[in-house]
């Protein structure tokens, strides 16, 4: 039979050129892999509402002008910080990673990444990220994007394994984010900067609650000392988080008091708040998947929505003031 029998339809082609093919796309999975791994040690959904609360911070925050150059600066400051301290997170973690369904298919527990590797690329995103901010931004930002660094992964991640008060000290570097965006404003610490880091530590506890419930069984099991701590009396983890959100209405218009939002944000930060209190209330009285799903998803919804609606007050506030001074 001929070479380039029609039979053969592939027999023209050389045979180094299909092995070069087939190398090429094996290449390009492995890089597709390797990417893919990246982003889930770097958790980027993370990393975005990081941004988004520093940017509510800097929009806030009472400055001479917007510009552009130092958001941007912060921005990819904060943004190293973030990935460093979720490699940082997991490479701390890989063990208890390990014995838990939802992540031990992570890329450290799986073995797709070396240990070394997410380390040295987490303390050199890190360093590099705070430097940033040390040199084109202020030294106040860089302090306070490392103390949320230094608490998340030296602080909150080793005492997961000792003690429940975990989820207290994790929500402060978690409520610093706008913190540090007003800090890169130039603005001064004061009622209004405190307000926002108040609301966001205060709306992490009916989130975490309903998180660790769901979740208690692995936590248990891989060693972790979150509440509620395996098998937890009725309605105490539903109650923990029912305190939280009642405290969290009243402390949501403290930017009213400072001065940084109106009668509109007021009346939206008031139904929001209900909302959540309704449904962390839900699910103290029926802990189940179901009620801690839903709580876990309004918590999601209540904080963008609340810092929409402050920024959006925040803003027409300004062009009020703005027109009544031309």
């Amino acid at each position: 039979m001929s070479q380039n029998s029609p039979l053969l339809p592939n027999s023209s082609i050389p045979q180094h050129s299909s092995q070069s093919i087939v190398l090429d796309e094996t290449r390009i999975d492995a890089l597709g892999s390797r990417l893919a791994d990246w982003l889930a040690i770097s958790k980027p959904r993370i990393a975005v509402m990081v941004l988004i609360t520093v940017t509510v911070g800097y929009t806030l925050a009472p400055r001479e002008n917007w510009d552009w150059a130092v958001l941007l600066w912060t921005w990819a400051g904060v943004a190293l910080v973030s990935t460093a301290s979720s490699a940082l997170n997991q490479w701390l973690e890989q063990e208890t990673d390990s014995r838990m369904r939802r992540t031990r298919n992570r890329p450290l527990p799986a073995g797709r990444m070396s240990p070394w590797e997410a380390l040295g690329v987490g303390l050199l995103m890190g360093s590099a990220g705070c430097t940033m901010l040390v040199a084109m931004v202020n030294i106040q930002t860089a302090i306070l994007t490392a103390a949320t660094w230094a608490l998340y992964v030296g602080v909150y991640t080793p005492l997961k394994r000792v003690s429940p008060i975990c989820t207290a000290v994790g929500a402060i570097p978690g409520a610093l984010p706008p913190v540090i965006g007003w800090a890169a404003a130039g603005a001064n610490l004061d009622l209004a900067s405190f307000s926002l880091f108040a609301i966001l530590f205060l709306w992490q506890f009916p989130h975490f609650m309903a998180i660790a419930w769901k979740y208690r069984d692995e936590y248990l099991l891989a060693g972790l000392k979150m509440l509620p701590m395996g098998l937890p009396k009725p309605h105490v983890t539903g109650l923990i988080a029912t305190a939280y959100a009642t405290i969290l209405i009243p402390i949501s218009l403290l930017p009213v008091v400072a001065g940084v939002g109106g009668m509109t944000y007021f009346v939206l930060a008031i139904v929001l708040g209900l909302g959540y209190l309704a449904a962390s209330i839900a699910f103290a009285w029926h802990e189940r998947p179901a009620t801690a799903r839903r709580l876990i998803l309004v918590s999601i919804v209540y904080l963008p929505l609340v810092l929409l609606a402050l920024v959006g007050d925040h803003l027409g506030l300004l062009s009020m003031s703005s027109s009544a001074i031309n």
